[in-house]
């Protein structure tokens, strides 16, 4: 499989480091609110990697946090927690806040097919572990207290910033508008491992530390859960885009002067779900979650298929419009694949040639868009339907659109029509009608369609025989 790496900027061999297992660690959410769409293609695209790579046969052990405390409405160590945010917002403690959205995003991820991964941690759970890798870097003289914080030193780095080639003053999130520099900073691109109560009086959680009470810093949460549940290295490291910096670049940083040595060695970045108007944020107001799209009669399913007909790494633009026809492809390809029937043999050396195709997509840097195209290919294959069903199962343990389980639904659906529809009289009439045509007395045929349509009666010709519906 090749991987587009953020790390080298070029597509590059998955190598692992032990093939007995990957070792994948994706941000969690910030459990101050729902997670809208745009946060959400990420997940997506996180979860078909993971399934993709157990699909090519790689046991995967993934871990993901969920932010409880910590994460500032800056990116710039300031502004007031995003957790303490939503608990002035609804009235809540925090972690009243915390339990109710953590429990909305995997609820939203269960209605998308968004795999739970093997470890889901809290922050707020692994206080002690973080207070171990900040007194480490103090004692090796990556970090400094100023002004009851502690900060991790940028300077002490040969290159701090590793996605891209960018000037010191393009990092320089001090001064960027409408943030208050930090004077306690001796860097500009300083970052926070531990604040304490000099700064913030009223956080709501807070802790005991070897530097006052207080609690840590939003990018030393990811670096100490994952040392806690996968050890000094990782395979893959995912998220979106946004987080590459300073997020990611922090993790970088801080972990690599822990431990003295590399510490992930690929970086999976998801693109940005954008609107007509630009980047999709929850601070604009009303944003889109999965909630709203299922008020508005819009199968979950649809959405995962509407991220999925575009490449991770571009962004993808939402409109109403675009998500219309992403309902009707899913509603055709389900009708499709409803029309199969479990007959015949599964011919292997068919499906090994569908499956060539599907893998291949894969492994070109998660192709989804190809992908989804194999799908396609199976339903035009020359093969029997069991050879077809097998393949779109098979295929489906990586996409997880529920092709078959959506068809069956869509058969007993259809099923459930008809018999409501039964009428001895129309059909007799119908059958009438479908003899007159095959004895080519077509003006027998119109008398009895135009009947019918005064009825309200429509007549629908299918390769399978006439049918009909009330209009």
């Amino acid at each position: 499989m090749y991987l587009y790496n953020s790390l080298s900027h070029k597509k590059e061999l998955f190598t692992p480091n032990d093939p007995k297992l990957v070792k994948m660690y994706t941000c969690g959410p910030t459990v101050y609110h729902y997670a809208h769409i745009g946060n959400l293609r990420t997940y997506i695209m996180e979860d078909v990697l993971e399934k993709a790579l157990r699909y090519m046969g790689y046991p995967v052990k993934r871990v993901m946090n969920i932010t409880d405390v910590g994460h500032l409405a800056s990116d710039a160590d300031s502004g007031e927690d995003k957790m303490l945010k939503g608990a002035r917002r609804e009235h809540k403690t925090v972690m009243e806040i915390a339990k109710y959205y953590t429990d909305a995003f995997f609820s939203d991820c269960e209605k998308l097919n968004i795999k739970r991964p093997d470890v889901v941690q809290p922050a707020t759970g692994c206080i002690d572990e973080f207070i171990k890798i900040i007194s480490g870097l103090l004692d090796k003289g990556f970090a400094y207290v100023a002004g009851g914080n502690v900060y991790f030193d940028t300077s002490k780095l040969e290159k701090y910033y590793v996605f891209n080639d960018h000037d010191e003053d393009d990092l320089a999130v001090g001064v960027r508008e409408g943030v208050e520099e930090d004077t306690n900073k001796r860097n500009k691109n300083d970052f926070v491992l531990w604040f304490t109560k000099s700064k913030f009086e009223d956080q709501a959680l807070k802790w005991d530390s070897p530097w006052g009470v207080g609690y840590p810093g939003w990018h030393i949460e990811c670096s100490g859960i994952s040392m806690k549940y996968l050890g000094e290295d990782l395979d893959i490291h995912a998220g979106g885009i946004d987080n590459a910096f300073p997020h990611h670049t922090n993790e970088i940083a801080q972990s690599e002067s822990y431990f003295g040595h590399k510490w992930c060695n690929y970086w999976f970045h998801v693109h940005h779900l954008n609107t007509e108007a630009g980047k999709m944020s929850k601070s604009k107001g009303e944003f889109l979650t999965v909630s709203l799209l299922e008020s508005k009669g819009y199968d979950p399913m649809a959405y995962r298929l509407f991220c999925l007909q575009s490449h991770y790494r571009r962004n993808l633009v939402f409109s109403w419009e675009n998500l219309d026809n992403a309902v009707v492809a899913y509603d055709k390809l389900i009708s499709k694949i409803a029309a199969l029937k479990p007959e015949g043999e599964v011919e292997q050396e068919s499906f090994a040639k569908l499956k060539e195709r599907f893998v291949s997509a894969l492994n070109g840097d998660l192709n989804t868009s190809l992908a989804v195209t194999a799908l396609y290919d199976v339903l035009k294959a020359k093969c029997s339907d069991a050879t077809k069903l097998a393949a779109l199962a098979d295929f489906d343990r990586v996409l997880s659109l529920n092709l078959l389980k959506a068809a069956e639904g869509y058969r007993k659906k259809q099923a459930q029509e008809e018999a409501a529809c039964a009428d001895p009289e129309i059909d007799a009439l119908v059958a009438a009608r479908t003899a007159a045509k095959q004895e080519r007395n077509f003006a027998e045929a119109d008398r009895i369609r135009d009947e019918l349509k005064a009825r309200g009666i429509e007549i629908i010709d299918t390769p399978q025989g006439a049918k009909w519906r009330k209009v």
